[in-house]
Order: C-alpha cells, then sequence, then structure tokens
C-alpha cells in the first residue's frame, strides 16, 4: 500500500438526492470510503447506483446533506474548485463516453494531455496500457470502428491511466467477456494495490467473489446496508 491507505478519502453525511419535484432517489447516506479500499457498490436494477456514483465523481450536486472528498467540503466549494477535485478521480462511464472524432491512443491520453504531460511522456504508458487491455493493435481505430467490447477496454484504460487517487467504474464488466472481465477486475486490484480507492458498482454476483478482500455497499431503494461493514469500519491492514 501507498500512503493513501487507510486515510479517509470520501465522507458522506445524511445526504439525499432528488431531481426535480420528484421523490428522493437517494436517501439518508452517512458512510465514509477509505484510501487503498477496494469496494463493490451492488443494487438492483433502478436501486440508485448510477446516482450514488455521480455524486461520488462530482457530476452531480446532493439535494441535501454533507459530502467530504479529499478532506475539502465539496458542497461549499466555489465550482472553480471542482475540477482540481475531479482529476484525482478515474471515472469507467456505463456508455463509455469516448471522444469520437479522436483515435483508441488518442482517447487514451486524453487525461495525460489534459494534465500537462509531454508527448514524450504519453507514448510509453498509453502504449503499455493498450497491450495490457489487448488492443495495441487498435490503437489508430476510431470509437466507430471498435466493438462495444473493445469500447469499453478503450474507456477502462483512459480511467486509470493518470493512476487516479479514486476509481470509480459504473458495470465496467458489462461488456467484455469472462475472461476480459476477470482481466480487468485484476487490472483494478493492481491500482489498489499501490493505492488507488476502487468503487465498482455491479449488479453480477459472481464479481463480488473474485476480490474477497473487498468491502461490498448495497443499494434497496435508495438506501445503504454494509453487509461487510464497509460503511463503518477502516480496513484492517494485514500484518
Amino acid at each position: 500500500m501507498t500512503g493513501k491507505a487507510e486515510s479517509e478519502i470520501v465522507h458522506f453525511d445524511n445526504v439525499g438526492l432528488r431531481y426535480d419535484h420528484d421523490r428522493e432517489v437517494l436517501s439518508d447516506l452517512s458512510f465514509t470510503l477509505f484510501g487503498g479500499t477496494f469496494y463493490f457498490l451492488t443494487g438492483a436494477s433502478g436501486a440508485g447506483k448510477t446516482s450514488l456514483l455521480r455524486l461520488l465523481y462530482l457530476a452531480q450536486r446532493p439535494s441535501r446533506g454533507v459530502v467530504r472528498m479529499f478532506g475539502k467540503d465539496a458542497i461549499t466549494m466555489p465550482r472553480s474548485g471542482l475540477p482540481a477535485l475531479r482529476r484525482r478521480i478515474g471515472v469507467v462511464f456505463q456508455d463509455f463516453r469516448l471522444v469520437p472524432h479522436l483515435s483508441a491512443f488518442d482517447n487514451v491520453a486524453l487525461p495525460l494531455r489534459v494534465a500537462g504531460f509531454s508527448e514524450r511522456d504519453i507514448a510509453g504508458p498509453v502504449g503499455d496500457i493498450l497491450e495490457w487491455v489487448g488492443l495495441a493493435d487498435r490503437k489508430t481505430a476510431f470509437p466507430a470502428a471498435l466493438s462495444g467490447g473493445e469500447q469499453q477496454r478503450i474507456a477502462i484504460a483512459r480511467a486509470v491511466i493518470a493512476r487516479p487517487d479514486m476509481l470509480v467504474a459504473d458495470e465496467p464488466t458489462g461488456n467484455v467477456d469472462p475472461d476480459m472481465g476477470l482481466k480487468l477486475i485484476r487490472l483494478f486490484e493492481l491500482l489498489n494495490r499501490q493505492g488507488t480507492t476502487i468503487v465498482v458498482a455491479t449488479h453480477d454476483m459472481q464479481l463480488l467473489r473474485k476480490v474477497p478482500s473487498a468491502l461490498i455497499m448495497r443499494l434497496d431503494k435508495g438506501r445503504l446496508s454494509d453487509p461487510t461493514g464497509a460503511l463503518r469500519y477502516p480496513p484492517r491492514t494485514p500484518a
């Protein structure tokens, strides 16, 4: 583990979310996420998983409650301060959100370019991660020429290329075969061992068994339960 392990990086206190004047889709969420920990977020379709992820990667502000990210109050912070926080979070979207006019290589390189890396320092890491996800031979292809599974792998490569402090993934194995899905989960585990906090939303109960050390957060009709104690306790570091 790196020094990020066991530090408090996300804290929700009595958070609720409603869209327009509808009933709350998330209610009374109070939990803390710790650095260097692997979390699965589970629940039936419509339970609110994607809405909670949107709060975690700061795409949505809650209707009520307190949200602290990396020690900062994300609710009262001026909007001008949010981009710096967002750069610490990698996101794998369920709908990929690749930039259509950029090649696979350039989509993956985008976070490094935004962060100011030189082209000399970009080529090696991007090539390595494209090879790791099995798409080195597709680096010049544009998203429209890629299959759904290939687009998913490019989206994951883009999310992890900058080694974020937290990775948030919405059904990241949903469009790949079981062998590639396991390979992607192993990539998340590797990042986790290096100190990145991982939050993977999934309805695949088989996936939970692939990472026995992961903590489980379960959503049911917008409320959280914690069958592994994920919401109340910092993780224990092996002796």
